[in-house]
């Protein structure tokens, strides 16, 4: 009957370190997706200030013809 409540024991303690380890990747990720928000955010608002910067016309490098032609 000891060893049975022994495994039990150790069975909780388990349970205890797995829940204490989910509950820190929980934060981890939502600290992460703060992190992409703010980027994201970012990322809108320097399309925006370059989309304005040339008079709501964002040319494609590609289309351009290089400098030794």
């Amino acid at each position: 009957m000891k060893a049975l409540y022994t495994r039990i024991a150790e069975m909780e303690l388990k349970l205890a370190v797995a829940e204490d380890h989910i509950d820190e990747l929980n934060k981890t990720i939502f600290r992460q997706q703060q992190q992409l928000d703010l980027l994201q955010a970012q990322m809108r608002e320097l399309h925006r200030q370059l989309h304005a910067a040339a008079g709501g016309e964002v040319s494609n490098p590609h289309d351009q013809a290089p400098p030794h032609y």
